[in-house]
């Protein structure tokens, strides 16, 4: 929990160092392009006003002034036009207007400096304040402050998928981790029972041998082999396990007989199911452990009174052409919020006060997985019970 708390708070930080780093750039960026911008119009009013003085001079004036500032301008797209909207020069448009198409080009880029950029009307020298003694200069902005201007927009898209990668990382190490951790956990369980389940075993044959007749002894018998099976299954975590096609339906019968033979007499426990074989592939010891959990957990949930019914659903739908059979374990015990519906699948959720919080987690895991099924509380109510279901393809 404290970990879990640690990565949280670290996450957190992480996300409000990104905000506010993105912030600052996005309040620098601005400001920059404002200022540049700001530069791109008081050169365009020097350079408007040389446009105005070369349009206007005669033979005697000296425009090699006016021409340095003209020239000057290598970045800032510009349109000049005459009093009536004719073409009269143009610098720095892309793509350059050449050939036929040039005047097509032209008007084309004047509409559209018209629409979105900036105009300056500018008085010739000789102008007599008739209609014909002005010009127009359209221009917008340069491709650097354009460019200057997406800058931060795509550096911020390029810093988010940068700390998408490190989050998704951080996460998948840690649940990486964890697993490591539970397959350790399991295999040295498997490890740990099978020293006690062979000397049960021995013994339990010494028993036998003694008093063969015994009825108690062969109950003991199964106990024991369930505990083989147990420690089998603990051992096959971790690894891909070998899938057969087998009948669910006997799966379900042999966890159903196995709990009404160890369960109060007040749980009624029953099986509906088809008279044919239900097949699908399956590793028998893990997919009857996933049964046993939930049958398990819903007789606690019972408190050792009410009933329990197991259903198999052959070809409950059809998906991609594929039939799924559908196993259902009701119970009418104290039953599940909805909002917890996913949340009892995390590792470590548990309403038991000595309990992991692991089972339905690795029975997610075991079906999902290993089976390449899907399992879900289909529906629960407090106090009047909950159903699971498990879905699989159908042999």
């Amino acid at each position: 929990m404290l970990s879990s708390l640690k990565l949280r708070g670290f996450r957190i930080v992480f996300i409000l160092s990104a905000l506010v780093l993105s912030a600052a750039m996005l309040v620098y960026s601005h400001r920059l392009t404002r200022d540049l911008y700001a530069e791109e119009v008081s050169k365009m009013d020097v350079w408007a006003q040389a446009m105005s003085s070369l349009t206007a001079a005669d033979e005697t004036t000296d425009l090699s002034l006016v021409l340095k500032v003209i020239n000057s301008n290598h970045t800032i797209p510009v349109i000049v036009t005459d009093a009536y909207g004719n073409v009269l020069t143009q610098r720095n448009l892309r793509p350059e207007p050449l050939g036929e198409d040039s005047i097509k080009t032209l008007r084309k880029a004047t509409i559209d400096m018209k629409k979105h950029g900036e105009v300056m009307r500018m008085m010739l020298d000789h102008a007599d304040h008739t209609s014909d003694s002005y010009i127009y200069i359209y221009y917008k902005e340069s491709v650097l402050l354009q460019r200057l201007t997406l800058y931060p927009y795509v550096h911020l898209a390029i810093v988010a998928i940068f700390f998408l990668i490190a989050i998704a990382a951080l996460l998948y190490s840690k649940r990486a981790e964890q697993n490591r951790v539970w397959v350790g956990l399991s295999r040295e369980t498997a490890h740990q029972l099978g020293t006690p389940i062979s000397s049960l075993m021995a013994w339990n044959e010494v028993l036998r041998e003694t008093y063969p007749d015994e009825e108690m002894i062969r109950e003991m018998d199964k106990d024991v082999r369930r505990l083989q099976l147990i420690a089998e299954r603990f051992s096959k975590i971790g690894s891909a396990p070998e899938l057969k096609v087998q009948d669910v339906q006997e799966i379900v019968a042999n966890v159903a007989a196995y709990f009404d033979r160890r369960t109060s007499s007040r749980v009624h426990i029953s099986i509906v199911s088809t008279l044919n074989p239900v097949c699908a592939s399956i590793n028998a010891p893990l997919f009857e452990w996933v049964i046993e959990n939930i049958c398990k957990n819903a007789i606690d949930a019972m408190q050792g009174i009410g009933s329990l019914t197991l259903k198999v659903q052959p070809s409950a739908f059809v998906k991609h052409g594929i039939p799924y059979v559908r196993i259902t374990i009701s119970d009418s015990g104290k039953g599940i919020p909805r909002n917890r519906f996913k949340t009892v699948f995390k590792p470590g959720f548990t309403t038991k006060q000595r309990g992991w919080g692991l089972g339905l987690s690795l029975a997610k895991r075991i079906v999902e997985e290993y089976h390449h099924g899907r399992i879900y509380v289909q529906s629960s109510q407090i106090d009047k019970g909950t159903t699971f279901a498990i879905e699989l393809k159908q042999k």
